[in-house]
């Protein structure tokens, strides 16, 4: 189940990047509320992977004194997205 849910978690992350910039402790929250339970030893190299291929960049800003990485979608990104949004939903109206 863990690489189906993988690829949710990439299009989760990449729909919220396409809204505002985000952080890897905050898409930790917002999965949380979805019922995924990441760990930082799946959210950061989910995020690094999707910034080394393009789909997000990121931005360090600091914050309360520590440094923190903000991510944002790219025009690459956001291609993908609109994709697999198309494909999610023949997908649903297929099979539900």
């Amino acid at each position: 189940m863990r690489e189906f849910f993988l690829g949710f978690i990439k299009i989760h992350i990449l729909h919220h990047a396409n809204k505002e910039p985000i952080y890897g402790a905050y898409m930790m929250q917002e999965l949380a509320h979805h019922g995924y339970k990441v760990s930082p030893g799946t959210i950061y190299p989910t995020l690094h992977v999707l910034e080394k291929n393009g789909y997000l960049q990121s931005k360090e800003h600091l914050v309360g004194g520590k440094i923190r990485k903000y991510y944002l979608i790219t025009d690459k990104g956001k291609e993908a997205l609109t994709e697999t949004c198309q494909k999610i939903k023949e997908l649903v109206d297929e099979v539900l």
